[in-house]
């Protein structure tokens, strides 16, 4: 069990952050958001993927008005990401933006982040104090040119700093750099000296895969130690392919239980059956369920059901056709290779449904 550190509870909206609250999964939309409906259609969808909190690019004036719709439309809260212009930030928070993010790194006088303050407590929102590697202040590269996690950490510090003496403590922080190990350490500084809650992701992390991997090693490191309240994975894919790999970070930690986890045993001269293109067809059936069921997809029956054994439910080739087992048990066998599928899907959409009656109940 992950001992999680309990940091300040504070409310995005109607979602809760921090203070042991389940961690939250959060996304960008790629849309223009002064094209309201193409915006507010991706973000339903991603909602309905599994997405919890939205940010929206503000690069330009006309953007900020979108968002008196965007918000009204949206099922989840809804982030405003400025950059350089403070006066994007006070309009997106009177159009309705539940919280903002900004770059300490390129919004630098504080006057006008003062203004930015005053009318953010005045509408109860929240913001996210980014702070990120490629945009750190010079003076605090140069001074910590071997160790940039920690001009990351005091950059965070010393805006926190000027923000609660402006009497302003609706705050969540993030600490990027598209290096993870300077991520990591970054982070794990940060939380060691602060309680607000924090925001985690690598930014820049790549293409669908090597980012998948970069965001997995980054964030899961840091969730297994107990820190995090929002996970956004960064790719250079669709946005809906963030939710998926950050639902499988959740899940895999343990920290959420958001539907099935599928396992499957690499291919080998022992397969009975195309484990490549069964896993395939399986995982596209998983997306109906709700359940936190282990299911797996195994090459033989030598290995299957032993391997496996901790598998709710299970499917492995054999010389006659396949087996289906439940926790290492052969439940079923299967001569008809065509029926294969058929009947363990039949048995998945059991299981789902025995689950879900139990959480009814």
């Amino acid at each position: 069990m992950i001992k999680r550190k309990i940091t300040k509870k504070i409310w995005l909206g109607n979602v809760a952050i921090g203070g042991g609250e389940p961690v939250i999964i959060q996304s960008m939309t790629n849309t223009l958001t002064k094209d309201v409906k193409s915006t507010i259609r991706q973000i339903k969808a991603l909602w309905k993927l599994g997405c919890e909190v939205i940010r929206v690019a503000i690069p330009d004036e006309e953007s900020t008005y979108s968002l008196k719709e965007i918000t009204k439309k949206s099922p989840m809260p809804v982030i405003a990401d400025i950059h350089f212009d403070y006066k994007l930030a006070i309009e997106s928070i009177k159009q309705g933006a539940h919280g903002i993010r900004i770059n300490p790194g390129n919004i630098k006088n504080r006057e006008k982040i003062k203004e930015i303050l005053n009318i953010a407590k005045e509408y109860n929102t929240c913001i996210r104090i980014g702070v990120n590697s490629g945009s750190l202040d010079y003076d605090l590269r140069r001074k910590y040119k071997e160790n940039i996690h920690l001009g990351l950490v005091e950059s965070a510090i010393n805006y926190i700093k000027f923000f609660e003496d402006n009497d302003f403590t609706n705050i969540k922080v993030s600490l990027k750099s598209a290096d993870v190990i300077t991520t990591i350490l970054a982070y794990e500084k940060f939380s060691e000296i602060s309680d607000y809650p924090l925001h985690l992701g690598i930014t820049e992390a790549g293409t669908e895969l090597p980012g998948t991997i970069r965001s997995s090693i980054g964030i899961g490191y840091l969730l297994l130690k107990g820190i995090g309240d929002t996970i956004r994975v960064s790719l250079t894919a669709p946005p809906s392919k963030e939710i998926i790999v950050a639902k499988e970070i959740l899940k895999n930690v343990g920290l959420r239980k958001l539907g099935p986890i599928l396992i499957s045993c690499p291919t080998c001269a022992r397969r009975d059956i195309d484990v490549i293109l069964l896993a395939h067809k399986v995982e596209k059936l998983l997306s109906f369920v709700k359940s936190p069921i282990k299911v797996a997809v195994m090459g033989c029956a030598v290995n299957g059901p032993g391997e496996a054994m901790d598998a709710d439910i299970g499917i492995a080739g054999s010389k006659e056709g396949g087996i289906i087992f439940k926790k290492g048990r052969v439940f079923k066998k299967i001569k008809n290779d065509n029926e294969l599928l058929k009947e363990f899907l039949k048995e998945i959409k059991m299981l789902d449904k025995e689950w879900q009656n139990k959480e009814e109940s």
